[in-house]
């Protein structure tokens, strides 16, 4: 089968998702791994299958905000508790699911102190990490997210930096974390960390953003973007003597255009590291049935790099995307929230 193809060159494969029955499916065909954010948690919602753990949280006395982190963490334990036997086997190298922090935190719509938001992201990643053998925290790289990195790797939470996409942005998180990992009072046997590279996205950026691309180069961005960040991730962490390795995510890994094969970045990026995938991605790449090949360390030609080098602006794009990723963080929580409100109204009358 495809998924099993892909993983024997060498790549990571989780799931973008914690519903049970996706997180069972993808664990029988080889999926290790997890993630875990609003909208999957309020699709599980919508589907009534919490209605009897809402009345009984309500009934607790439980404001929507506390349901809905209550709702989150039973999930991703769901999910751990399945991964926990490739966790094993990796001895810590693999099998974690990923955790995600307030995306509040974050929201224009009520800003925070920059102070506060660092304060806040180190506090909730010590809360929601503590206890736990694979649960990653996920911290966006925004400036507050960025500046809460190196206490949270010195306390000894397992982090998946996320809502990269950029060379700069990856570079501050890896020197952050692990300046802060090597502050750990137990050492580094255990230090794991992760990078998630959003990938597809950027490639929906340059197509609005930069038209000017040539055929050959336009789509390619995002390929190019992650394995130049791959390249300096294994350069960094090669001499550093760590146990578990310290390992670039593929993000944002299910293609945006109809007309791209469903599996365009999946089959770029095989060989090395971790994919996060979609169910619909993993879906589909198990139904090709195809045979996959190391791919991560070939390049377009030197021409098409080249042109998406003096065609990018980097900068913009970096700041255009991160406004368009912090929304798409914070929006859903606000919609989670709505739908738990919507939810107690309607389970009001059966108490």
């Amino acid at each position: 089968m495809s998924l099993q193809s892909l993983i024997a060159t060498g790549t990571k494969v989780w799931l973008d998702g914690v519903e049970p029955s996706d997180v069972k499916k993808n664990r029988a065909w080889g999926v290790t791994g997890a993630t875990s954010n609003p909208i999957i948690i309020s699709d599980i919602i919508k589907l009534g299958h919490f209605d009897n753990r809402i009345t009984e949280l309500v009934e607790q006395g439980r404001e929507d905000d506390a349901i809905a982190w209550v709702l989150d963490d039973e999930l991703v334990k769901s999910a751990q508790q399945v991964f926990l036997p490739a966790w094993e086997q990796a001895r810590g190298n693999d099998g974690y699911v990923s955790f995600e922090l307030d995306p509040l935190i974050e929201d224009e719509a009520r800003p925070l102190p920059h102070a506060e938001r660092v304060r806040r992201y180190v506090e909730f990643g010590k809360k929601w990490s503590a206890g736990h053998k694979n649960r990653m925290i996920k911290v966006p790289a925004t400036p507050a997210g960025l500046d809460a990195l190196e206490e949270l790797a010195a306390a000894g939470v397992t982090i998946n930096v996320t809502l990269i996409f950029s060379t700069r942005q990856y570079k501050i998180a890896r020197d952050n974390v692990w300046r802060g990992a090597q502050r750990r009072k137990d050492g580094l046997n255990n230090f794991k960390s992760v990078y998630s590279i959003f990938v597809s996205r950027l490639d929906v950026y340059t197509e609005k953003q930069v038209p000017e691309l040539s055929p050959a180069a336009q789509g390619q961005v995002g390929i190019v973007n992650v394995k130049r960040i791959w390249r300096f991730n294994q350069d960094f962490w090669r001499d550093k003597k760590l146990r578990l390795n310290q390992e670039i995510v593929f993000a944002s890994t299910g293609v945006k255009k109809p007309t791209d094969p469903p599996d365009k970045y999946v089959e770029a990026l095989a060989g090395s590291d971790i994919e996060t995938n979609p169910p619909a991605t993993n879906e589909a790449v198990q139904k090709l049935n195809k045979q996959y090949a190391r791919n991560i360390d070939k390049m377009p030609p030197d021409s098409v790099l080249k042109e998406i080098d003096q065609k990018v602006d980097v900068a913009k794009m970096e700041r255009v995307l991160m406004e368009e990723g912090v929304k798409k963080f914070s929006d859903p929580q606000h919609a989670l929230l709505k739908l738990i409100a919507e939810k107690r109204a309607q389970l009001a009358p059966a108490k």
